[in-house]
């Protein structure tokens, strides 16, 4: 086989293999979500029940459903990046925060881990919460549960993007950036 063959096939396969990592998971763009209740882990809620949604209402916010089985590094450099994006400011996005919520059958041993991995992470603009329902995520917001992680855009009350990752780092980050950003 001749030598320049095996670069021409892995250039061809690499754009597939990057399309596979990111699935449908969440709501439609343009659409309004339903609130829900956490149990807030970190920041000024810490240790109680929070509608974030209601909360927060108009301001930019993305919630990432994170599936606590699949939890990792490069999970947790995508919600380091994206709490940096944030530090740093978005032009026409006053005061952006991550909800990142824990979706797991053990809520006791995640709200435990959760304080410490804020600990390690120093997070300024993300918040850590544990979901108290099903490991399906809040009702109406058509979560895949194929994926690993989930990131929900919201701004002005409405979906501005959603991302499925079935694999998940810090160059994600830049996606859900622009989806927060002024249209």
């Amino acid at each position: 086989m001749p030598r320049w063959i095996c670069p021409l096939l892995l250039a061809l396969t690499l754009p597939t293999v990057w399309a596979d990592s990111q699935e449908e998971s969440g709501p439609k763009s343009g659409t309004k979500v339903a609130g829900f209740e956490v149990q807030a882990v970190t920041g000024e809620e810490a240790g109680k029940t929070v509608d974030f949604v209601a909360e927060r209402k108009d301001k930019p916010t993305v919630f990432v459903f994170v599936r606590a089985a699949d939890w990792d590094r490069p999970m947790a450099r995508f919600l380091s990046r994206l709490d940096e994006e944030f530090t740093e400011g978005i032009a026409g996005a006053d005061d952006p925060v991550t909800v990142a919520v824990w979706l797991t059958d053990d809520k006791e041993k995640s709200k435990d881990y959760l304080p410490r991995a804020q600990e390690s992470l120093q997070f300024s603009h993300t918040k850590l919460a544990v979901f108290d329902g099903s490991t399906q995520g809040p009702e109406g917001w058509q979560l895949n549960t194929g994926v690993r992680l989930s990131a929900v855009v919201l701004r002005d009350g409405k979906v501005t993007g959603s991302f499925g990752y079935l694999s998940v780092n810090e160059t994600d980050v830049p996606g859900v950036v622009k989806a927060i950003k002024p249209r």
